[in-house]
């Protein structure tokens, strides 16, 4: 039997539901498909957010020759009978390909020139950052169309509709769904119709009718749904967006939204040494001399997770992030040596003052080396003011204090 899924592919835009910011009326990407005027394209978005359904409604609507290969079985050749189809047609080709990241370089090169001729109009899905796992070449010569995860009314209404032609199916039978269940199933999709669609169908199939009629109720439905696998691939978008999300969060001295992103790597398989040296990197870079004891804790809970492992590492990790993220903040430490790095691109190699150089050797001071430098403890307070620069970098200032930062020694000196 068919999917439930498959079966309620639409077949139009009025029957295409979510996406509203790609396919309202007045939209590039709806006038395209109602002018039939489809161009290459890329649909990037998480699962379950309508690219093969989007695909589906081009290829009904399309007076194109449409042709759709799968981009995981698929290989040259299956594109070369493409090609030459296409060659042979007096129509316009549009070749969907899905999952476009799985092809390798060669494949996608071989695509180039035929894309950019115009004797075929590509449309590639992909759950994966296109900019990323797409050859650039290629990626130039599309429109990249950003889907976003449905959101909970979308789902309801889609969920909605699935009961009501499953209840007119032959492959079903009538049905009902309390609106308890309908509320669980719509927000536990977490954004993706296809796992609702599963979720409704094991429920239909699953539970025995009474009087010819099948009722789902709440108790039914969250014995049916799956956990909905974490969308986290440690090389992809979601591996970077939630790091970066975490330290943002830290940076920004928000604990709530720290622990959320933490809590959601760790449930995903994140590294666990892996976000303990991001929580270090933090610490220094935007806590820093603020609060010099950040570095402190956050290398302790390093070396303590490594001897302790999950899942008690988690504790550490909370006990870090969330110092981290409820320290003051500073990050002189990062801007002052960034600007130092900055210098050297004219600078590395200007010559050392004279009283700096080393003169641990008995003919030093026949060259000046060392003569005339002041050892700052046999002065009050250890501390005498002598030019320690060279000479073209007299008053350049690379550190510039933050008011969040410990107090400096001495505060008498002339500078920031």
């Amino acid at each position: 039997m068919e999917p439930l899924a498959s079966k309620l592919r639409p077949r139009s835009l009025s029957e295409y539901k979510g996406q509203k910011h790609l396919l309202s009326d007045g939209k590039l990407l709806s006038r395209m498909i109602n002018a039939d005027r489809v161009g290459s394209m890329i649909l990037y978005g998480p699962p379950g957010t309508g690219k093969t359904s989007l695909a589906a409604v081009i290829a009904a609507t399309t007076q194109a020759d449409f042709e759709q290969i799968n981009a995981t079985t698929a290989g040259k050749k299956d594109m070369e009978a493409v090609i030459k189809k296409a060659q042979d047609s007096d129509k316009k080709t549009i070749l969907f390909i899905d999952e476009i990241h799985r092809f390798n370089k060669a494949q996608q090169d071989y695509l180039l020139p035929f894309v950019e001729s115009g004797l075929v109009t590509l449309i590639g899905a992909t759950t994966e950052n296109p900019y990323f796992e797409v050859n650039k070449a290629l990626v130039s010569r599309c429109s990249i169309f950003e889907l976003k995860p449905l959101e909970t009314a979308d789902i309801r209404e889609m969920i909605e509709h699935a009961v009501q032609y499953m209840s007119s199916d032959p492959d079903y039978g009538p049905l009902t769904v309390d609106s308890k269940a309908l509320d669980f199933l719509s927000e536990m999709a977490a954004g993706d119709v296809r796992h609702a669609y599963n979720a409704l169908e094991l429920a239909y199939l699953s539970t025995p009718p009474e009087n010819n009629l099948t009722t789902i109720t709440l108790e039914t439905a969250q014995q049916c749904i799956q956990r909905k696998a974490i969308n986290y691939d440690k090389d992809g978008d979601s591996h970077y967006d939630t790091i970066s999300a975490f330290i943002k969060s830290m940076r920004g001295s928000d604990p709530d939204a720290v622990l959320y992103y933490l809590a959601r790597m760790i449930a995903a398989g994140e590294d666990i040494k892996y976000i303990a040296r991001r929580i270090m990197v933090h610490a220094c870079e935007d806590v820093g001399l603020a609060d010099p004891m950040a570095i402190v804790v956050a290398v302790a809970c390093c070396a303590a997770i490594e001897r302790i492992g999950l899942p008690e590492a988690r504790i550490l990790l909370s006990e870090a992030a969330l110092y981290v993220a409820m320290a003051k903040k500073s990050n002189s430490a990062c801007a002052s040596i960034d600007r130092a790095m900055k210098l050297m691109e004219f600078a590395s190699d200007l010559p050392i003052p004279p009283h700096l150089q080393d003169c641990h050797y008995s003919s030093a001071k026949k060259l000046n080396r060392g003569v005339g430098y002041k050892y700052p403890h046999d002065y009050p307070g250890a501390w005498i003011e002598q030019e320690y620069l060279p000479e073209k970098l007299k008053g350049v200032q690379l550190y510039m204090r933050t008011p969040n930062d410990m107090p400096r020694y001495p505060e008498t000196k002339s500078g920031n």
